[in-house]
């Protein structure tokens, strides 16, 4: 009110002092004549800032600078987020996608979930799409590593070998990763005692040999950690236990240092059917994915496929196969179990001839003698590793 009074003013001073300059006598007329065409007023509303808009302006700024920085971003982000980003680098086939849970940390074996959530689930894909990427093989030994540490492939290794094992399969996992062993805290075993023990003569293979849970699931723990593991990993003794396990039991699952730091993996790669590489959708990067596929190939190591660990339950990369969890009708789980009993693949042999080989020689005790079940559709009995690896099979001891 005070700026309009004072524009008003100004304006009519200025009228009265230019027609009082311009007179030329007192009588006369002034020839400029001025005159307020719109009078100064207060206006009702406040022209700046304009609110509206700098609302606009700012939500339209920053729409556009969020599109770029999600743009920059995604071009500059290296880390696999799912297949498609796999696809661009390597044709090895994708085996397993294992879904992300947060209790994961803490439970991290699918015996300690429901067994229709996501995560079991993918554990029993994984082990269907094994069984094919093996067909022909005649080691039936599999190597689990990954390009960094926590990764998850012990993780991964042990709920694998479980998985096979549930589908009545003779299994053994080896815990070779001799520089961060985790199998023996995974399952609750002895951890003093085990595969080193036996590379360095200490004990027989049949001693160190624990089982674990209903199924036919034994471990071979790493042992106390030796100064030079991978010249351990590297010696035939090394290789005459995976032939004696191969010969034994039907899967052989072994758990490797990852293969970046560390030369183990490429060591112990050459004397398995083939090689799984775990891969961290969150951390994992194109260029150690490449590096670790490079490393592989370099020692002829047969790359079986690679595992996707920790995909997101939504999104575009998630793992999208989950089913909402059910309790099972009575009806259901003797379908279930009269299935299992009749269509169970494993190695080769079916339950009625299954034999028990023992590890050492003829004098070792009942601790040594290690069951080896079968059961065996005729799908995979036609498999030519059935019949060069078991020609026969002898009378129960």
């Amino acid at each position: 009110m005070q700026a309009a009074a004072i524009a008003q003013a100004t304006g009519t001073s200025l009228n009265n002092v230019v027609d009082s300059l311009e007179r030329s006598g007192k009588t006369s007329e002034s020839p400029v004549k001025l005159s307020v065409v719109t009078p100064a007023v207060a206006p009702t509303l406040a022209s700046s800032p304009n609110t509206k808009l700098s609302l606009g302006v700012g939500l339209l700024g920053g729409l556009i600078v969020g599109l770029g920085a999600a743009v920059l971003r995604q071009r500059m982000d290296s880390r696999i987020g799912g297949e498609s980003d796999l696809r661009n680098i390597t044709e090895s086939p994708v085996l397993g996608r294992i879904s992300f849970e947060q209790d994961a940390k803490n439970k991290p074996l699918i015996t300690q979930i429901p067994g229709q959530s996501p995560r079991a689930e993918s554990f029993r894909q994984l082990r269907t799409n094994l069984q094919f990427a093996t067909v022909g093989q005649k080691s039936t030994a599999v190597l689990i590593t990954s390009s960094l540490p926590g990764e998850g492939k012990t993780t991964t290794a042990t709920n694998m070998a479980i998985a096979l094992a549930q589908a009545g399969q003779s299994v053994v996992l080896v815990d070779a990763d001799l520089r961060r062993p985790m199998v023996s805290e995974y399952l609750g075993l002895e951890r003093n005692v085990g595969l080193t023990t036996v590379l360095v003569g200490s004990a027989e293979l049949s001693d160190v040999l624990q089982p674990w849970g209903e199924e036919n699931l034994y471990v071979v723990s790493s042992g106390r950690i030796p100064p030079n593991p991978s010249e351990l990993l590297g010696s035939e003794a090394m290789v005459e236990i995976i032939k004696r396990l191969e010969n034994t039991f039907d899967v052989v699952i072994i758990d490797s240092p990852p293969i970046l730091p560390v030369t183990d993996a490429s060591v112990l790669s050459q004397n398995v059917g083939g090689v799984i590489l775990v891969v961290d959708s969150k951390s994992t990067t194109r260029m150690n994915v490449l590096k670790s596929l490079q490393s592989l190939t370099m020692v002829d190591a047969h790359v079986l496929g690679i595992v996707l660990n920790r995909l997101p339950i939504k999104g575009p990369d998630a793992y999208s196969y989950a089913y909402p969890a059910y309790a099972a009708r009575s009806d259901e789980v003797m379908l279930e179990s009269s299935f299992a009993t009749k269509s169970r693949w494993a190695g080769g042999r079916r339950a009625a001839t299954a034999e028990r080989r023992p590890i050492a020689g003829p004098d070792v005790g009942v601790a040594s003698e290690v069951t080896d079940p079968v059961f065996f559709d005729d799908v995979v009995e036609n498999r030519t590793r059935s019949a060069a690896k078991f020609p026969g099979s002898p009378d129960q001891s």
